[in-house]
């Protein structure tokens, strides 16, 4: 995978997609926009928003928050299933987790 941050939105827009892809997601529209509380938001409807910030942030923790956001679109909430998806997808998620609110907490 590779590190350093995203070029533009365009970039994480194009990433998202890939992952909805391997996911079998279906995303209506992806949003790339200031938001003051969380790192994203789904709707049931397919509407994906992520904080701005991510484009700031290494990709291993943009891909945790797009998978994130991604499986709950059939998933909608942090169950076993939920888990196990994300381990299996990104294999030690809850690392990935408490270094995003290490992030978080400095914001």
């Amino acid at each position: 995978m590779k590190s350093g941050c995203w070029r533009n939105k365009q970039e994480f827009k194009a990433r998202v997609h890939e992952w909805a892809l391997k996911l079998d997601a279906d995303v209506a529209t992806i949003y790339v926009r200031p938001m003051s509380r969380k790192w994203a938001s789904c709707s049931t409807t397919g509407n994906l928003n992520f904080n701005e910030e991510l484009l700031q942030l290494d990709r291993e923790l943009g891909d945790y928050v797009i998978v994130h956001e991604l499986l709950h679109c059939s998933v909608p909430n942090h169950g076993k299933l939920w888990k196990s998806r994300m381990m299996a997808h990104l294999g030690d998620h809850e690392r990935l987790a408490e270094r995003l609110q290490r992030v978080a907490n400095r914001r």
